[in-house]
């Protein structure tokens, strides 16, 4: 046992986040409602985070600026494109312009992608989703780590899905990104967590958020809402408490975790049926 390990003592309060600045891409929202990014955005500057907003939609961020400022938080939006290199490069720039650093990195732009089988999915639209859902995660990544570098401290937080830790989608696109985030996430953290760096996934289950809502209709919900094992429906709230959890001190210790947020559906399913009991106890 080290000596860092006997004497370590947590703060009176690991959650906090004061002095640190993080990042969120696909931080505003489709509509007025809260979304996985928005909520995560919003609950690390409710720990004291000076939270970057970056969406493509610079309305959406801008919406989630009135937010946080409405708590008295701090925050920038900046409309950003993190499929195009130089826009994250400027993107943590700005950062570091505003703030003087880099702490925590969000990573949770994704989109459904196309549909399709292999057999039936279009290349270009499968090129462009790859670059939407996994390589704005590198970019952003190859930019943040150096400042975090600086200070030999870091939290990323990659947003993936369920869909990416079990079969069952229609589509080939989406859960194939998926589950590249989730081992690109523990490549990431072996590489960096020497330096410091912690990286983890949050893979959510069927949250109701303004990606979905605008497509499902009362039955496919509440079928949705029965797959799990709680049978309750999740939000963007959430995942961004896990978000949060993850890129605070109270995860010092938790690295290269892949960290499913959906009411236990990976874990089983609520109802199955079973078989006649036929147990006997053994004579005496």
């Amino acid at each position: 046992m080290t000596d860092e390990s006997v004497h370590y003592q947590p703060p009176p309060d690991s959650s906090r986040l004061t002095g640190r600045v993080a990042i969120v891409t696909g931080a505003g929202s489709r509509s007025s409602d809260i979304g996985n990014g928005r909520a995560a955005a919003i609950l690390l500057a409710r720990r004291g985070a000076q939270v970057l907003l970056l969406d493509a939609n610079l309305a959406a961020a801008q919406q989630t600026l009135r937010m946080i400022e409405s708590e008295n938080g701090v925050a920038l939006a900046l409309q950003t494109d993190v499929t195009q290199p130089d826009q994250c490069q400027s993107a943590v720039r700005r950062a570091v312009e505003a703030w003087g650093r880099v702490d925590i990195l969000v990573n949770n732009v994704g989109i459904t992608g196309p549909a399709g089988t292999a057999v039936e999915v279009d290349l270009d639209d499968w090129d462009q989703a790859l670059r939407v859902n996994l390589t704005s995660m590198m970019l952003m990544a190859k930019h943040a780590i150096p400042e975090m570098r600086k200070r030999q401290a870091g939290a990323i937080v990659n947003i993936a899905s369920v869909a990416g830790l079990m079969g069952g989608t229609t589509s080939l696109l989406y859960p194939t990104t998926k589950g590249a985030i989730v081992n690109m996430t523990r490549a990431m953290a072996a590489h960096h967590g020497t330096e410091g760096i912690r990286v983890n996934c949050v893979a959510p289950g069927m949250v109701y958020t303004p990606m979905v809502a605008g497509r499902m209709t009362p039955e496919l919900r509440e079928t949705r809402r029965m797959r799990s094992l709680l049978q309750t429906e999740g939000s963007g709230w959430d995942v961004g408490h896990a978000v949060a959890y993850l890129a605070s001190d109270e995860a010092r210790w938790v690295t290269g975790v892949i960290l499913p947020v959906d009411a236990g559906a990976t874990a089983g399913t609520a109802k199955m049926p079973s078989l006649r009991n036929d147990f006997k106890r053994a004579p005496d």
